[in-house]
């Protein structure tokens, strides 16, 4: 019996009627990433250490946790002790960290099994995960086609069938833009709902980590284990944690669902407009009602994101100095030296780009201009958010302008052409809100997400209206033929 696209839910029923033993079930998730390894979606494999714990694994049979024995894949920038932890750039291509992250550790201690850690866009900058020194993750639905970032690896990894769920993070949609690409479910939570500790940065104030799994209750199944206070991390909040799947199946009725005017949904292609009309529809005789909201400084997101996460990720990337850790540079003549050749040729393109800017907008006579200014315009995006909620549930929008591209098509000649790929995920980064992408559809044979953002704290509303929809539909069940792959 193969495991390959089925869900947690339905891997536990497995697992309790000893269709399948824990082992069993790991080892295949092993073979599955090694079968279709031409999709690029692992870093490094955890082999030894998950057939060790897999067949540690003794279940509780009257009570036990849902995660126990399910296997699962880690984007590579969650530290995690004794196993590589790369970011996916060469700066860090042998670092293997002495402790392990938060999000990670929940996970494990609620009885899953990481085996291995995924690829992504360098230091998750990127909408394509073309930037990583591993090379390029290929699109389950159609090979030479970008999966989205830049959590790429995890998102093509849930699509394949490889495993049922994994982590990634999400500073400007890098979870959501790359579920909506490889049709599956990616949940960004509020800002500080998961510890960031252990989790190597990029925007300290934008990145927040969160599940990509195959539907809506298995990402709730992966954030009640993730979610929580954590002293270690400053950012962390310390407010109560519901049990996301207590609600999940309430009814949509009376629910008011904002539609934002700015966003003009006339310039997408014909295909995805019709798609996004289709769900508006069923989610009408789900019960639920559409008003037509504002948010009048929606507009400048993209250039406030981009003032923003470069001077946050100069500030983050400074520790990699070749001294302490990582990528070292030979034949130096001083120390000036070191830090110029180590950085020079441990980081890429993208990452040098973002930190010439970020530098730029920090530095003296320009920190008013650019990053003060842009900090101003995000409290004034957020603002129009707690407005809107005033009046709605839940806004809904596109997750991306348009459905997964070929390699290089975008971002080659203009690097703002792919940063436009974030236009709809970016405000919610700014504003620490939730947002939810899930599948509706298909537009020339690949997937087409659909986003929802939830008000602070109400990842259970976003939960419940993203999971009726998937009981209402099959948009989920979807799987990519994988004949190109093996």
């Amino acid at each position: 019996m193969s495991i390959q696209f089925k869900s947690i839910t339905e891997l536990n029923e497995l697992l309790d009627n000893k269709a399948i033993s824990a082992s069993e079930l790991n080892q295949e998730s092993i073979q599955l990433a090694k079968k279709y390894s031409e999709l690029n979606c692992f870093v490094t494999l955890n082999e030894e250490n998950t057939k060790k714990k897999s067949a540690a694994i003794k279940r509780n049979q009257k009570n036990p946790s849902l995660l126990s024995g399910i296997p699962l894949a880690q984007k590579d920038l969650f530290c995690t002790e004794g196993l590589r932890t790369t970011c996916s750039s060469k700066i860090l291509s042998n670092f293997i960290p002495p402790y392990t992250a938060t999000a990670v550790e929940k996970l494990e201690g609620a009885g899953s099994i990481t085996i291995g850690k995924t690829n992504m866009d360098e230091f998750a900058m990127g909408s394509s995960n073309e930037t990583s020194f591993f090379g390029s993750v290929h699109n389950p639905w159609k090979k030479g086609f970008v999966p989205g970032g830049s959590s790429g690896g995890s998102a093509a990894a849930v699509a394949a069938g490889i495993v049922p769920a994994a982590t990634g993070t999400d500073t400007g949609g890098s979870i959501r833009q790359p579920a909506a690409h490889c049709g599956i479910t990616g949940l960004k939570p509020t800002y500080g709902r998961i510890s960031r500790w252990g989790m190597i940065a990029f925007a300290s104030s934008l990145d927040q980590a969160g599940p990509l799994a195959r539907n809506a209750e298995d990402c709730a199944i992966l954030l009640n284990s993730m979610s929580g206070y954590d002293s270690k991390d400053t950012t962390s909040l310390n407010s109560y944690v519901p049990n996301f799947l207590e609600n999940i199946n309430q009814s949509l009725k009376g629910k008011k669902i904002g539609i934002i005017k700015e966003f003009d949904l006339s310039d997408l292609d014909t295909e995805v407009q019709e798609r996004f009309e289709e769900s508006k529809n069923a989610y009408e005789n789900l019960g639920a009602e559409f008003i037509e909201v504002s948010l009048p400084n929606i507009s400048a997101s993209v250039p406030t994101y981009y003032s923003i996460a470069p001077a946050e990720c100069s500030s983050n990337l400074s520790r990699f100095d070749g001294v302490r850790f990582g990528y070292r540079a030979e034949n130096t003549v001083d120390l000036n030296e070191l830090y110029i050749k180590s950085r020079s040729e441990g980081f890429g393109d993208e990452v040098k780009r973002r930190i010439l800017i970020g530098t730029y907008a920090l530095s003296a006579g320009y920190y008013d201009a650019y990053y003060k200014k842009a900090q101003q315009v995000r409290r004034l995006i957020k603002n129009d958010f707690d407005n809107v909620f005033k009046s709605v549930d839940l806004l809904m929008t596109p997750t991306s302008p348009s459905t997964a591209f070929k390699f290089e098509s975008k971002g080659t000649q203009n690097p703002v052409e792919l940063y436009l790929e974030d236009l709809f995920t970016i405000s919610a980064n700014l504003a620490g809100l939730p947002a939810i992408s899930i599948p509706h559809g298909q537009v020339n044979s690949l997937p087409v997400g659909l986003q929802l953002i939830g008000n602070f704290l109400r990842e259970d509303l976003l939960l419940n209206a993203a999971h009726v929809f998937q009981k209402n539909s099959d948009f989920h069940h979807a799987k990519p033929n994988l004949e190109d792959f093996k």
